[in-house]
């Protein structure tokens, strides 16, 4: 059975989608872009603020299903020049450290929603 998982701390879905969903006890999170939830702007000046705000999108639905960044076990990173990896890269590091770190991979596309330059999916499991 899966449930729906939402919360107003992280932004909206763009289309018909939902923030994340539960199936048994595996939680799969949307991509999340650079989105401010308190004021629906995009944050993409600064590349390193809006892997930020990315993560702490990502976050926020942890939060709301009652899990943490400890409980991601892959993410998939979508950039839109992959000269961004090393900026990126230093970032993500901040929200997880190499000894646990999930399995991800990271993929240079054309394009992103609303042309972001960063874009990040997560599966997470509830322990």
């Amino acid at each position: 059975m899966k449930k729906i998982v939402q919360t107003h701390n992280a932004p909206a879905p763009i289309g018909p989608y939902n923030q994340a969903v539960f199936a048994g006890n595996t939680l799969y999170i949307s991509g999340q872009i650079a989105i401010d939830p308190k004021t629906g702007d995009l944050n993409t000046e600064d590349l390193e603020e809006e892997t930020v705000q990315v993560l702490e999108n990502l976050k926020a639905i942890l939060t709301e299903a009652g899990l943490s960044l400890e409980n991601v076990v892959k993410t998939s990173i979508f950039i839109s020049d992959m000269n961004n990896f090393s900026k990126i890269n230093e970032v993500y590091s901040r929200y997880f450290e190499s000894e646990n770190a999930p399995a991800r991979e990271t993929v240079e596309v054309a394009n992103l929603p609303k042309f972001v330059n960063v874009e990040i999916s997560a599966i997470a499991v509830k322990f």
